[in-house]
């Protein structure tokens, strides 16, 4: 394994935590959106953390693809 690479197992149980909390931000964005009474800075901060969710995972689920030139 690279340097700096962390066991598969704990990669996919630490994606499972983020995907979880990014399907709680995912049904708490449209909670707010339905709401006639939206605090937007609450919203565009919920939509922030979202996206930094997404792109964690994104990252995760690469390091989980094995290099091809080793």
């Amino acid at each position: 394994m690279a340097p700096g690479r962390r066991d598969p197992a704990a990669i996919a149980e630490r994606l499972a935590e983020l995907r979880m909390e990014h399907r709680a931000l995912d049904e708490a964005i449209s909670r707010m959106d339905a709401s006639p009474y939206v605090d937007q800075l609450q919203l565009r901060r919920l939509k922030k953390r979202k996206l930094l969710l997404k792109d964690l995972i994104s990252r995760l689920e690469s390091d989980l693809i094995p290099d091809l030139d080793a």
